[in-house]
């Protein structure tokens, strides 16, 4: 047990997921969200990344290989070994790789963490390397900076023991905690038991959580994300005239189509302009009575909007007849423009049918000659099951007696929750076969309900980014107990006196 204490000013928290990292320095009164945000993905050029080599031959002759890392290209989460002469500060990451593939340079483009295992210890090293240095601008050579790292699940007991070894040695950090990313989204939420539904970009992780532990055996991977969801509504957007008129404006010749509406679904989601029915019924805000609590506006922070929202009213009270009836024209039939590449594009309900191939997996299918971008991360594995009966399958693979304090924690999260609200509404009623179809009927296992969770609303900084950011939150709610308790985290002089094993040992969430 360490006796150190940190600077709440000093700590760093990073966020690794399949796809993104997120890093921040410093906690708060007020917990902020993170400062920095880049693709978990890395590039080689062409002059480094050779197929075979030296590195290959050593591989084959039986050597370890860690010096030198395999590489992927873009269309794989890692794939030949590499020279083993290839350094970290040969790979290029976040808007230094952006700028080189923009420009047209032949890259390879790699994503680690693509299929939840770091399948290259180096591409992961260069990435957390630019988010210290580069993105946060710490020194390694005074770095008094303690780090909480909250990795995804799964991960075998010698790789955390790397990535200490990495953090340490390599980085040169004053103290070291590492947090199950699942467990790091519940406590955002405020609970220990739940289920977590994290929707990356083509696969979702769905982790059971029973008091604090989450249950390993029970962890599914549903072969189904944003991008499908995407794809799905860049289908839909071919049958709108706008779009096609804009596209004809703006010359995009047919081939480019499929990139093109791609890019619109993109900006449309990524805008908040999707709203997610609730098993077919339309989601409506609660008619506002004209009665305003004003104690409960200035709680949620939402005064600017009330005085807006009354200053809309008395200006459509003054509009004429013909105005109005434009007005609940446009409002009965959905439509919201937007601009694309300099010109209005007018959508209509369409656009809230964005998820609903999470819940139906025949839809998948009229995406499929939309192919994904040719530097996306890799589309990797899963189990081929809609969201709620890969949620069924997880819940099913826990204990009888866990399973109703399970269902009393549904939370959806994941980058596509940030941005698109109701998602969590609509799994819930999805699910609604897992419930008593009877509130009357005694039954000690099978549950009444199915309760969402989410993160308060009294966590200021988070309030308009809805669950996405959970696991930066929940992050950063630990690391402000844990470099002050003394016993869940490793500090330098522990790890110089007991070696990487002793990551294990002092990371509460790997007990």
């Amino acid at each position: 047990m360490s006796s150190i204490g940190f600077r709440d000013s000093s700590v760093v928290i990073i966020e690794t997921s399949r796809t993104v990292i997120r890093g921040g320095l410093g906690l708060h009164e007020l917990l902020r969200t993170p400062s920095i945000e880049i693709q978990a993905r890395v590039g080689l050029r062409a002059q480094h990344a050779f197929a075979e080599g030296n590195y290959s031959q050593r591989l084959s002759a039986g050597g370890s290989g860690e010096a030198g890392p395999s590489m992927s290209n873009s269309r794989a989460a890692s794939a030949a070994p590499q020279p083993y002469s290839l350094k970290v500060t040969d790979y290029l990451v976040g808007p230094q790789l952006d700028d080189a593939l923009a420009a047209g340079q032949e890259i390879t483009v790699s994503w680690p963490f693509a299929d939840g295992q770091i399948n290259d210890f180096m591409q992961a090293e260069a990435l957390w390397k630019y988010v210290l240095f580069t993105g946060l601008q710490l020194r390694r050579v005074q770095n008094e900076s303690p780090v909480l790292l909250s990795l995804f699940s799964g991960l075998p007991r010698d790789a955390y023991e790397r990535v200490g070894q990495i953090f340490f040695e390599r980085f040169n950090v004053a103290a070291f905690s590492i947090l199950d990313r699942p467990m790091a989204q519940l406590y955002a939420a405020g609970a220990l038991s739940g289920i977590v539904i994290d929707i990356g970009d083509t696969l979702t992780d769905i982790t059971p959580i029973y008091d604090g532990l989450p249950l390993s055996g029970a962890r599914t991977i549903a072969h189904v994300g944003a991008r499908h969801c995407e794809r799905f509504l860049a289908h839909l957007l071919r049958n709108n005239t706008s779009v096609t008129a804009v596209l004809a404006e703006l010359a995009v010749l047919p081939a480019e189509h499929p990139a093109a509406l791609r890019a619109l679904a993109r900006q449309v989601w990524q805008a908040g302009l999707v709203r997610v029915p609730v098993d077919g019924m339309a989601v409506r805000e609660a008619e506002d009575e004209g009665v305003t609590d004003i104690a409960a506006v200035l709680v949620a922070g939402k005064e600017k909007a009330v005085i807006e929202s009354g200053m809309k009213r008395r200006g459509t009270a003054k509009a004429s007849a013909a105005e109005q009836a434009r007005a609940k024209e446009i409002e009965a039939l959905d439509l919201v423009t937007v601009e694309f590449r300099g010109k209005e594009v007018t959508l209509g309900k369409e656009r809230h049918r964005f998820c609903e191939p999470l819940f139906d997996r025949n839809l998948l299918n009229l995406g499929r000659g939309f192919a994904f971008d040719e530097h996306a991360s890799p589309e990797g594995g899963g189990m081929p099951m809609a969201l709620q009966d890969a949620v069924g399958h997880a819940v099913r693979l826990t204990d009888v007696e866990q399973r109703q304090y399970i269902w009393h924690g549904l939370m959806v999260t994941g980058d596509v929750a940030t941005y698109v609200k109701g998602i969590a509404p609509a799994l819930q009623s999805h699910l609604s076969t897992f419930i008593l179809s009877n509130a009357d009927q005694h039954n000690e296992v099978q549950p009444k309900l199915i309760r969402i969770i989410k993160v308060p609303e009294y966590f200021a900084e988070y309030r308009e980014k809805g669950d996405g950011l959970a696991a930066f939150l929940g992050s950063s709610i630990v690391a402000k107990v844990t470099f002050h308790d003394g016993k869940n985290f490793i500090s330098k002089t522990d790890y110089a006196e007991r070696g990487p094993k002793s990551v294990l040992e002092m990371s509460a969430s790997l007990f």
